[in-house]
């Protein structure tokens, strides 16, 4: 099994292929549909994301959190294909990553290409077992959002699958 070490640098997913299990460790952030309209709404205006995009992991999560210990209880994945309209746009800013569950579109496949970027699948009802792999949270941005903001979170051995290799092999096709 393959420990990757993020920020994600070309060279940590040159060699990976779709069905492959790898252990993520270092910083993600976690965003859903709301907060992906607000990033590409912020690109639109010329303004600056709450994050440096480059070569960052994006995770879909909308997470249970106890609010008392700030503690992530339940993190498992969403549907991807509901950020599918947004995702071309961050990948070809520099988004290497990204986390969630379920197929992707032909555009976003084809952008993963293009941009050599992964998608990677995490495991939908295993949400208090990867919640474990989460160490630190700090909330970054558009708390407004409530389950829906941004996290940035420092993981250690979060277990996901190759869905979408730099090449375009799909494990859903």
């Amino acid at each position: 099994m393959k420990k990757l070490y993020l920020p994600l640098k070309d060279s940590d997913i040159l060699d990976l292929v779709a069905g492959e299990q790898v252990y993520l460790n270092g910083v993600i952030y976690t965003a859903r549909d709301a907060a992906h309209k607000r990033f590409v709404e912020l690109m639109e205006r010329n303004e600056q994301l709450p994050f440096d995009i480059k070569n960052q992991t994006i995770y879909y999560v909308g997470p249970t959190i106890n609010s008392e210990l700030n503690k992530f209880e339940s993190a498992g994945p969403t549907t991807s294909s509901r950020m599918d309209k947004f995702t071309p746009i961050l990948l070809d800013n520099g988004l290497k990553g990204m986390i969630g569950k379920g197929f992707r579109s032909d555009e976003v496949k084809a952008s993963i290409v293009k941009n050599k970027a992964c998608y990677f699948v995490a495991i939908g009802g295993a949400g208090a077992l990867l919640a474990k792999c989460i160490k630190k949270s700090k909330l970054v941005a558009f708390e407004d959002l409530l389950s829906e903001a941004v996290y940035e979170l420092y993981v250690e051995d979060f277990p996901v699958f190759v869905g979408i290799d730099v090449n375009g092999n799909d494990i859903y096709k």
